[in-house]
């Protein structure tokens, strides 16, 4: 990618688009284009492909979705399935009518089947059932996948999807509903400390084992990803297969720990004096999911913060904002 190409963060506040912005400036590159979801709401086609018209980016990160929790996924499906379908189709639609020359669309591990190998590699997709709490969402997530895929093979664009792990750092959702694991326990475990609670309950049984990145990590994979040169990117696409393997790349850290172990490692973080309960009645959801990064691992990069720094990080973060 040229230093001066104009390039658009789609949901560019958000957790991941901000540390795509973050990562880009870092590197230099000086010429975006960003649109609040007041200013320009990507579920609506004429308003997306408006905007597509007059701004012509070169380079797409494709990071704007609706997103959440196990309660979140459970309460609002309609709104996890359409809401994601409508953003998804309409950007990449656009991209291609407005010939943006590469465009990453960023995904989640959980469209992945329930009881997928350990760890999951990019071709387990479609290889068995989902987990019920989020099918709507990693339904949606999937189609925009094979959107990619499709435009790739029949009109040769250079669209790359993207699948991270579960994330965490700066700028993430602190809901005390709607937001994800890491979050959500930093949230409870900071008013816990406040308040001087004896005890904090966490969801599940505390032995599933999920796979952990932050967000600054994640985002140097997709720019390294972007910014590779097309003996290297060309072969991720797909464009002249249909073999199953689509243009998609795993990004993790390939490594996992138990919920328990992850309330554990927040508890101290946050410094935390009491006890973690197990509220067993609430779901686990899947056993586990640690995503296969070999793929990424063969062309050059891998993860470099460590779990502990991270939630450091993203705990200073949540004090800055919330006080």
């Amino acid at each position: 990618m040229d230093k001066h190409a104009k390039i658009y963060v789609a949901g560019h506040r958000g957790l991941v688009g901000s540390a795509l912005m973050r990562n880009l400036r870092a590197r230099g590159y000086d010429n975006f284009v960003t649109r609040t979801h007041a200013e320009l709401d990507l579920t609506d086609q004429a308003g997306v492909e408006a905007f597509f018209a007059v701004e012509k980016p070169d380079y797409v990160f494709l990071a704007a979705a609706r997103v959440g929790g196990i309660h979140a996924n459970n309460t609002y499906p309609a709104e996890f399935i359409f809401d994601n379908l409508a953003v998804q189709t309409n950007v990449i639609h656009a991209a291609y009518k407005n010939q943006v020359k590469r465009l990453l669309f960023l995904g989640s591990s959980c469209i992945y089947p329930k009881h997928a190998p350990q760890p999951m590699k990019e071709e387990y997709l479609l290889s068995g059932p989902l987990e019920p709490t989020n099918r709507p969402y990693a339904l949606a997530k999937i189609a925009g996948i094979e959107m990619c895929w499709s435009y790739n093979r029949q009109y040769g664009t250079q669209y790359l999807a993207v699948m991270p792990t579960n994330l965490y750092g700066p700028g993430d959702n602190y809901h005390p509903e709607n937001s994800h694991v890491i979050p959500a326990m930093i949230r409870r475990f900071h008013e816990a400390k406040l308040a001087n609670l004896p005890s904090v309950a966490v969801w599940g049984t505390g032995t599933p084992k999920r796979e952990f990145m932050y967000s600054e990590d994640m985002a140097d994979a997709c720019v390294y990803l972007m910014s590779l040169p097309d003996e290297q990117f060309l072969p991720l696409l797909g464009q002249g297969r249909n073999d199953g393997l689509a243009p998609l790349v795993n990004i993790g850290v390939g490594e996992d720990l138990t919920i328990r172990e992850l309330a554990e490692t927040v508890k101290r973080v946050v410094g935390y004096q009491g006890e973690i309960q197990f509220d067993t009645s609430k779901p686990d959801g899947t056993p586990r999911k640690l995503m296969d990064v070999g793929r990424l691992g063969s062309m050059g990069w891998q993860a470099h913060t460590s779990m502990e720094k991270g939630l450091a990080a993203a705990y200073a973060d949540f004090i800055a904002r919330n006080g």
